[in-house]
């Protein structure tokens, strides 16, 4: 089958290790389902991935993705998982491309129970933008942040993935959102989403009650000072750096909680389908591409010049 693959592993240089090519199809153990991709969508995972983060040269070639909508057997459309358990994991799990072929194929197995059904309502394109950043988005904001027992969020870095969708799901809320980015033409969109843009390091006109952290060292000490007091700040990156300077009085003296968050359970993947479905959420796709063109779709990811997520169609 086609599949795009890491053939080899390079810190500096990640696209040298990619491929697009054949791939055994995979077998399915007990308790697994194997279903044909419609469509899978990108993620900077994919990227850390062809630098053998979390993906080490014995497992290559290993076929990329976490994404994806499928059809089982029986033509039911459904939204994959990519969270595998697995108890040799220090987290508890693994995800799809670690360690069992991901969804940049025509096939892909998983677990049974990791497959979600999508309702007739929400589009193909829409739905596979969903289970990793818009996940990640969603369990930061819920089960992490605590956005119920809140009015604002502030969103770092608005313009990638994980950061455009919790802008979109906080205004979906109802919450008062704010989101920084240093590109004016993204602060621009960003506002079209519902959020007030500003740049990196400005004034707030309030503290916040959660902040959305995927930047790291360039707006860890701004995520800080606007907090409000009890704030929730929750971190699930740091593409400026994984360093981050912590004035801990400030932490201590407005009792601020600095919480990790990491992809999100099956659970909170239907609750984001029922939320995106019922209150008629459009996920913002920057570009869809065809399977042949992925190596494209991996040169813009790797770019940054992105907004939203970029789509492959199979």
């Amino acid at each position: 089958m086609r599949a795009v693959f890491a053939q080899s592993i390079d810190p500096d240089d990640p696209l040298t290790g990619l491929v697009l090519g054949e791939r055994p199809e995979p077998q399915a153990p007990a308790g697994w389902e194997t279903v044909r991709v419609s469509a899978s969508s990108l993620n900077h995972h994919d990227i850390w991935s062809l630098r053998g983060v979390g993906l080490p040269a014995n497992r290559l070639p290993m076929i990329l993705g976490c994404d994806a909508v499928a059809q089982r057997a029986d033509g039911t459309r459904v939204l994959v998982h990519a969270v595998i358990p697995d108890e040799g994991d220090p987290r508890g799990f693994s995800l799809l491309s670690e360690k069992h072929p991901g969804t940049f194929a025509e096939y892909v197995a998983v677990p049974s129970a990791n497959l979600v059904a999508l309702p007739a309502s929400l589009s193909t394109m829409d739905a596979v933008t969903l289970p990793t950043a818009w996940l990640t988005a969603y369990r930061m904001l819920t089960t992490k942040g605590r956005i119920a027992e809140g009015n604002s969020v502030l969103v770092q870095g608005a313009g990638g993935g994980v950061a455009t969708a919790a802008v979109i799901l906080a205004h979906a809320m109802g919450k008062r959102v704010y989101a920084t980015s240093r590109d004016p033409i993204k602060r621009e969109r960003i506002q079209g989403l519902g959020a007030s843009s500003f740049e990196p390091g400005a004034r707030l006109p309030e503290r916040v009650d959660v902040v959305i952290e995927t930047v790291g060292a360039a707006t860890f000490d701004h995520s800080l000072k606007c907090a409000a007091p009890g704030a929730r700040i929750v971190v699930s990156g740091g593409t400026s750096g994984q360093v981050a300077e912590v004035l801990l009085p400030r932490v201590f003296m407005m009792e601020l909680s600095i919480l990790g968050s990491s992809m999100g359970t099956v659970e909170e993947l239907k609750a984001l389908v029922k939320l995106v479905a019922e209150k008629n959420v459009r996920p913002v796709v920057d570009e869809v591409f065809d399977f042949a063109d992925a190596r494209r779709a991996f040169e813009k990811l790797h770019s940054g010049e992105v907004f939203g997520k970029l789509i492959l169609k199979h």
